[in-house]
């Protein structure tokens, strides 16, 4: 095979081992997606909603702040030993968790969590954009996101049964490590990229940019990335929201563990299997009508979950929101890559990952006073406007990025 021989096919042995590992990435955050927020009311005897959602503002504020410096250490030193290193990371989170006596345990395991997502995640969607052609980045995220949330949502899944069937604690944990030691076994067999960026120079912005400067055009000097930005954290402020409260909200409602384990896991499921299409669906008919289109389907969804009152229409709503989120997630990571120069590509989607990751913790911060001040129910559907305005700035100051 040749090193420097750019595309999908040309180099699918690194590119499926990349989606392997990411799915395990995806793992750990299914591991505890079902059952954290109901295990800090029942083992640890939480009585805010505020302190039970304390976990994902750890995880979400060093998830953002890693995903920041991942770039940034990658465009210098590599992306395979970025990930190996968010995997090292990784192994620490279910051994605290399983050796916590006190929730202050929880949230440093999320802290760790949020190093191993920040690092390893970034790496496995910035790897794929190297070894991608231009009309490929759509269809590579969108691979790369079906496989972390995949992840997601099996292990979702799987430890709300291992809670029903056998005990909330500490079972979920044991496989957890198991799925930490195998990520970071496949990373060590990875291949590097970095040599492939040298012969992509098909973006259009100025090659030799200051971190300063990538920093101020991805925030706000440029509009069409400050626009990313944006969505990106709208995004991720929602699902913030919808990690801490749908799991307490699906129990007040009458519905059994495995009844909400199913909901929590479909909403990913969705998030992940619609990514196969709307990847590739973006590299077709551009990115932004994408982008817009599905930040206010997320709104729409959140806004039918709080209106219907059946398990199967709850169900329906987690699906669309799932659909809402899949539609934007690869495309925001595409149109980056078909803007920004491959010389400071990872820094630029560091930043945007560091202010999308950033909404985890703003909207589990922002649900959880919410909730306690007026309700779950309130704290769902203000959130829900959130996505909703995202879409209004993007559909005015987004233009398209992709060139046919």
């Amino acid at each position: 095979m040749d090193k420097q021989r750019i595309g999908i096919k040309e180099n699918l042995g690194i590119f499926m081992l990349l989606v392997v590992i990411n799915f395990f990435v995806g793992s750990m955050v299914g591991m505890e997606r079902t059952i954290l927020p109901l295990l800090g009311e029942e083992k640890f005897g939480l009585a805010t909603t505020s302190a039970s959602l304390s976990f994902i503002i750890s995880f979400g504020f060093s998830k953002a702040i890693v995903n920041y410096f991942a770039g940034k250490i990658a465009d210098h030193y590599g992306r395979k030993q970025v990930l190996v290193i968010g995997w090292v990371f990784g192994l620490f989170v279910p051994i605290l968790i399983l050796g916590a006596s006190h929730w202050s345990t929880v949230i440093i395991a999320n802290l760790f969590l949020g190093i191993n997502q920040g690092l390893a995640w970034s790496m496995t969607v910035n790897m794929k954009i190297d070894l991608s052609k231009t009309a490929q980045r759509g269809t590579a995220v969108g691979i790369n996101e079906f496989a972390g949330y995949a992840g997601v949502a099996i292990m979702a899944a799987v430890s709300g049964y291992i809670a029903t069937s056998i005990s909330l604690y500490p079972f979920p944990f044991y496989f957890g490590l198991g799925l930490a030691v195998v990520g970071l076994i496949l990373s060590m067999f990875v291949r590097d990229t970095t040599d492939f960026i040298k012969k992509d120079q098909t973006t259009t912005l100025d090659k030799t940019l200051s971190s300063k400067e990538v920093f101020k055009l991805t925030t706000w000097k440029n509009k069409q990335l400050a626009s990313i930005s944006v969505a990106g954290m709208a995004t991720n402020f929602k699902d913030g929201m919808a990690w801490g409260l749908f799991p307490i909200y699906f129990s007040t409602v009458g519905l059994t563990v495995g009844q909400v384990g199913a909901i929590i896991a479909v909403y990913p499921a969705a998030w992940g299997f619609f990514q196969l299409f709307t990847g590739i669906w973006s590299d077709r008919v551009g990115r932004k009508r994408l982008i817009t289109g599905g930040m206010w389907l997320q709104a729409i969804a959140l806004f039918l979950i709080l209106t219907v009152n059946t398990f199967w229409l709850w169900f329906m709503g987690a699906v669309l929101l799932g659909v809402g989120t899949a539609m934007v997630y690869p495309t925001l990571q595409a149109a980056i890559g078909d803007i920004v120069a491959p010389a400071w590509r990872a820094s630029s989607m560091g930043v945007y990952r560091m202010w999308r990751d950033s909404g985890y913790a703003f909207g589990a911060l922002a649900a959880g006073v919410i909730a306690d001040l007026l309700g779950v129910s309130w704290a769902i559907g203000l959130v829900a406007m959130i996505p909703f305005f995202a879409g209004l700035l993007a559909q005015i100051r987004l233009k398209e990025s992709l060139e046919f």
